[in-house]
């Protein structure tokens, strides 16, 4: 890695994406941030990107975090995991991403009140004849 000049406070010049994302608290470990990347579920500036991707001070990122994602704009850089509190001044979502995060948000719990649960777990020919059901007589 080359030397980089570093100011108080672990902020750097030089910022890779997925250090960043781990930084900022978006994913709990900096593998999980370089799969996302790496699969295409983190975009830098509207276009898919290399965990390498080295950051600027007020790009757009667009992640995904299980159902939800996210539009934010970065407003510092750092290499520093810092606590939840101070982590979310290196960002600001934007407000459609808001608006949209809630609305959908909105639409799961109206679907979760309204799917049916059955009173008990099936026994085992119930079970048997889901399966057959799903994955046709021979089984699985």
């Amino acid at each position: 890695m080359k030397n980089q000049d570093k100011d108080q406070g672990g902020r750097d010049e030089a910022v890779r994406l997925d250090k960043w994302l781990w930084a900022a608290r978006f994913y709990k470990t900096r593998a999980i941030a370089r799969e996302m990347v790496d699969g295409g579920k983190v975009h830098y500036n509207g276009q898919r990107t290399k965990p390498g991707k080295i950051m600027e001070s007020g790009a757009e990122v667009t992640l995904r975090q299980g159902d939800d994602e996210r539009t934010v704009v970065v407003l510092a850089l750092t290499v520093q995991r810092r606590p939840a509190s101070e982590a979310q001044l290196f960002y600001q979502e934007t407000a459609q991403s808001v608006a949209k995060r809630e609305k959908l948000a909105a639409a799961r719990r109206i679907n979760a009140q309204n799917v049916t649960h059955p009173d008990r777990r099936p026994d085992k020919k119930e079970r048997r004849n889901l399966i057959k059901f799903k994955y046709g007589e021979s089984g699985e």
